[in-house]
């Protein structure tokens, strides 16, 4: 056994010789050189059974535990890799089939000599730094929202209360609901009330990006959803079985980067007859670039809408790539209007569709007018022979609305090829990722407030902004737009006028550009903020020390100076990365206590330039997707990119990656961070270690003070309080919960809380066809 040490103890100091010496070339801590060398005379003393062995590795325990705290404190999940190693290699020193066979000490085996003493006392003072740093969290804001604001009422403009017309629930776009049956005090009470499967399953020809992302609606008696491949489904609200069910057939494209809805509109139309045919209406997006209009009663198809009950929102473009162009999120209506966006494919193409808006009749489909940011002043209807902007930013995400103030909330995405912003138009650089208020009647853009300026991250406006009246310190009530964004600056403005309510400042930016390009010297940030502080070379993590230390020197490798630092041949570290500390599942935010609730999320990406001609041509069963290569077609570069993984495939950052937080729009502080989320998922064993796990979806708030959030990469539906952000209770899920989840109530007042669960592709959840309903008993 002590020549088997000897053997461990070299090639792990060997490992870490090499790659330590290697580390501080590029730069990095030298400790990994130290302990490496350490090790090794540790295993050369045990190779001569040389009872010194153990104080010498004594020294690189000490020596080890000295450095863990210094950099990381008594932060238990950073702890970890860097000793759980050398505390069970100086273990298996002191065991006495080892101990025992050491010159010097067989005469006095005891753990009381000198050279075992040492390595006993580093060994318990490890254990003891770990088993206190395990009850402390560096990472949690522990404190409370205020529970009482400065409205008396929410303004719900006119839904029912227990109702959930529209996306966000109102045009407003809050995620709130007065019901207030279920509490912090009744919630860990809720139970399954029924389960329906769509039988729209995950198919292995699909993208990898076939997510179910839905929150439905509800209307009276009945649920409205669509699934990840169009179909368009109307459930009972009390029991769960189907209506009626819609397929519109927009078949498969490898080319597709997003197959997914994450919901259908509701319409009904005040000047028909009650009953009448499509006198209430459902209108779907569809992944072929349609919207189609359905009678909300029985699923037919309202013919009078636009070409035979379908709009092709292809029209008017000068490029049409199928499957590069389509609407994965629902329209608003407004004036009578139905206004759509659409996502367009990010880094396939120099030539792909438009991202123009545009608001066509409700009942008939007739284009009233388009805003095309490439060309924002001429928002009369397009006439025939002319084309919209090619590749101008475009809008994936959800609109609010403020019918009073006559304008529609647009979050704008990026020109593609995102990573490249030579050749771009005054008018890109003005309102690419920016949230732009568009007056309803005209189009015609009122204001423009960017988030980031000259946007080579794909940093894009994921989510739909929330409109509430604050009640500032004064008494005088503003109207307001809460605006989250993928970088985690959370904007708070004036919505009459985009002008800040809470500050945004510039700060300096890097620089570094290649040489065809150029940064924006400063960047936007605002008071309200989420965003993470600069990683570093400790920040680093593995599950050991040893895909640590390739996690340290892949740091160093890559391009990195902080936020925004731009993309480039070698590689740059982007963090936030492409998920985005906020993505479309916004935030939910309590109109009367003037509050919100979010899951802030955390994970670094990379991208990597890469020259036109090394780019190899595509591959026969290729699929689309936002990680991996994109080609860029007609740029002069492509662009690789993914999260910033470790040798074991894991986040080569430390965890926490996710957490729920809650914050005061008024003034600005956030009350509380927890970790979100467990581990149950990501292993081979089910364990519910509560690290911190990333996800995407969105939470809503009810007026019991109850939040409810799935999203995370567990498969669970949680409830937390909204004063404290502690999970009350917790639902197992059957398949991944990557969806924002609703809450009605039945005619006999019972309030039921609903979620889809069908996994996403992107962070590999459990694929599903769920979706379930929850009530007290």
């Amino acid at each position: 056994m002590v020549t088997f040490s000897a053997l461990v103890a070299g090639l792990f100091g060997l490992l870490l010789l090499g790659g330590g010496t290697y580390l501080v070339t590029l730069g990095g801590s030298a400790y990994y050189v130290l302990a490496g060398g350490g090790m090794l005379i540790t295993a050369l003393l045990l190779y001569r059974r040389s009872a010194q062995a153990l104080t010498v590795y004594a020294a690189v325990l000490f020596g080890t535990l000295v450095w863990a705290l210094w950099e990381v404190g008594f932060d238990w999940w950073q702890l970890g890799p860097r000793g759980g190693l050398p505390v069970l290699l100086g273990l298996w020193l002191l065991m006495p089939f080892v101990r025992w066979h050491l010159k010097r000490a067989a005469a006095s085996p005891s753990l009381a000599s000198p050279p075992a003493l040492a390595l006993v006392v580093a060994c318990l003072l490890s254990a003891g730094v770990a088993g206190w740093s395990m009850f402390v969290d560096p990472h949690d804001i522990n404190g409370r929202l205020p529970e009482k604001g400065g409205q008396t009422a929410a303004d719900q403009r006119g839904i029912p209360d227990g109702d959930w017309w529209q996306y966000g629930r109102t045009p407003l776009g809050q995620r709130y609901s007065p019901l207030a049956q279920i509490t912090v005090d009744n919630v860990s009470h809720l139970k399954e009330a029924w389960r329906y499967q769509t039988g729209d399953v995950k198919r292995p020809e699909d993208v990898g990006e076939t997510t179910y992302q839905v929150t439905p609606l509800k209307v009276g008696d009945t649920l409205y959803l669509c699934t990840p491949h169009n179909w368009a489904i109307a459930l009972d609200a009390a029991t769960g079985k189907e209506k009626w069910k819609y397929d519109p057939e927009a078949g498969l494209n490898p080319n597709r980067q997003h197959q997914t809805c994450r919901g259908v509109t509701y319409y009904r139309d005040a000047a028909a007859t009650a009953g009448a045919a499509c006198a209430e209406r459902v209108y779907l997006p569809t992944s072929d670039a349609r919207l189609i209009a359905l009678d909300a009663r029985t699923g037919s198809v309202c013919t009078g809408f636009a070409d035979q009950g379908a709009l092709h929102l292809e029209t008017g473009m000068e490029h049409k790539p199928a499957g590069y162009y389509y609407s994965t999120s629902p329209p608003v209506i407004a004036g009578r209007k139905i206004i759509i966006g659409g996502a367009v494919n990010d880094n396939y193409s120099t030539q792909e569709q438009s991202g123009v808006i545009r608001a066509f009749d409700v009942d008939t489909g007739a284009l009233i007018w388009n805003w095309d940011s490439g060309n924002p002043t001429e928002t009369a209807p397009l006439p025939p022979g002319r084309t919209y902007t090619t590749n101008s930013p475009n809008s994936w995400s959800v609109f609010s609305v403020d019918e009073i103030l006559g304008l529609v909330y647009i979050p704008l995405g990026n020109q593609v090829p995102d990573q490249l912003g030579m050749g771009r138009s005054a008018h890109v650089e003005k309102y690419s990722s920016s949230i732009v208020a568009l007056d309803v009647e005209t189009g015609r853009d009122r204001w423009v407030r960017q988030t980031v300026h000259h946007d080579l991250w794909d940093m894009d406006v994921p989510a739909q902004p929330v409109l509430i009246d604050l009640t500032r310190p004064d008494g005088t009530t503003v109207p307001a737009l809460v605006g989250p964004t993928k970088q985690g600056d959370v904007y708070v403005l004036d919505r009459r006028t985009g002008e800040p309510i809470l500050p945004v400042t510039e700060i300096p930016a890097p620089g570094g550009a290649i040489p065809e390009d150029f940064t924006a010297p400063t960047q936007p940030v605002s008071a309200l903020s989420f965003m993470p502080r600069p990683l570093q070379e400790k920040d680093m993590w593995g599950v050991t020390m040893f895909d640590q230390l390739a996690c340290r020197i892949q740091f160093h490798q890559l391009n990195y100076e902080g936020r925004y630092t731009p993309p480039s041949l070698n590689g740059t570290l982007v963090y936030p990365g492409n998920f985005g500390v906020f993505n479309w599942g916004s935030v939910a935010v309590d109109p009367e206590r003037q509050v919100m609730f979010g899951m802030p999320t955390y994970l670094a990406f990379t991208s990597r330039l890469v020259p036109r001609a090394d780019i190899p041509p595509p591959g026969e069963n290729e699929k689309g997707s936002e990680q991996g290569l994109n080609r860029n077609e007609g740029a002069p570069y492509g662009v690789v990119m993914g999260p910033f993984l470790g040798p074991l495939k894991i986040p080569c950052q430390a965890p926490p990656w996710g957490y729920v937080a809650g914050a005061d729009l008024n003034t600005g502080e956030i009350a509380y961070k927890h970790r979100n989320g467990t581990v149950y998922d990501m292993t081979a064993l089910p364990l519910p270690i509560k690290l911190g796990v990333p996800g995407i979806g969105g939470p809503i708030i009810t007026k019991g003070g109850v939040a409810f959030l799935a999203a995370a990469v567990d498969n669970f539906l949680r409830a937390y309080d909204l004063t404290t952000g502690k999970e009350l209770w917790r639902a197992r899920l059957p398949a991944g919960g990557q969806a924002t989840p609703m809450t009605y109530s039945l005619a006999d007042g019972r309030q039921m809380v609903v979620i889809v669960a069908g996994g996403h592709g992107s962070i590999g959840t459990k694929a599903g066809d769920y979706v379930l309903a929850y009530a007290l008993p």
